[in-house]
């Protein structure tokens, strides 16, 4: 996506802010519960801050400036769509998508290929936001004033992606809940709590699927 191009190093920047920092690191926890390692690829992998951290060595997106700088953190990445993944069938245990899908032309197709290229133990691992919580509200009044990231993106209910995992060969195995501050992006996270299961007052959602 040609934004993700042009405004690559400020979304970069954004993850050394307070607030960026510390929800980065909360979300992270959050998956790290979740994931199940092995031979890994991010789908939407942006500047590779989560495969870093979570040892994953394959990445693609659609943005080559956000590659480059996922490549200087040691993700070896491939410039590709969600929707028509460049793998064989039964490459991977984990394919993660961190807050991708919301940019994704067609979630449904995208979980198709996660699960195409999974091996038949592997596991689909999400982290998104979820329309029905308080910080989808915050991110669509940020796109009504024009923000030139948040104006692609479309966030789906719990039910809505439920649906469409199931219609891509998927089901919901565990669920985690974090982030419950009051929608801001300046100030560092002070509630540091991780739910298990889901809690629509919540920020961030981390969802397993087999």
């Amino acid at each position: 996506m040609r934004v993700f191009d042009e405004y690559s190093q400020k979304y970069d920047e954004w993850y050394e802010k307070p607030f960026g920092r510390s929800a980065f690191e909360l979300e992270l926890t959050c998956l790290k519960g979740l994931f199940e390692g092995g031979l890994s690829l991010e789908v939407g992998v942006g500047s590779g801050r989560f495969a870093q951290a979570l040892g994953i060595r394959y990445g693609v997106d659609t943005s080559m400036e956000l590659l480059k700088i996922a490549r200087r953190r040691g993700t070896f990445g491939i410039l590709a769509k969600a929707e028509e993944l460049p793998f064989k069938e039964g490459t991977f245990k984990t394919v993660l998508m961190v807050v991708s899908i919301c940019f994704f032309e067609d979630p449904i197709q995208a979980f198709k290929e996660a699960r195409r290229v999974l091996k038949r133990e592997g596991s689909l691992l999400l982290g998104l936001v979820l329309s029905e919580s308080p910080w989808a509200e915050f991110y669509r009044r940020k796109s009504q004033e024009g923000h030139p990231i948040y104006q692609h993106a479309r966030f789906y209910s719990y039910n809505e992606l439920r649906y469409m995992l199931e219609k891509a060969g998927f089901r919901i195995d565990t669920v985690r809940t974090t982030l419950f501050d009051e929608p801001q992006d300046v100030k560092p996270v002070k509630d540091r709590r991780i739910e298990d299961g889901y809690y629509p007052d919540g920020g961030f959602f981390c969802v397993r699927a087999i």
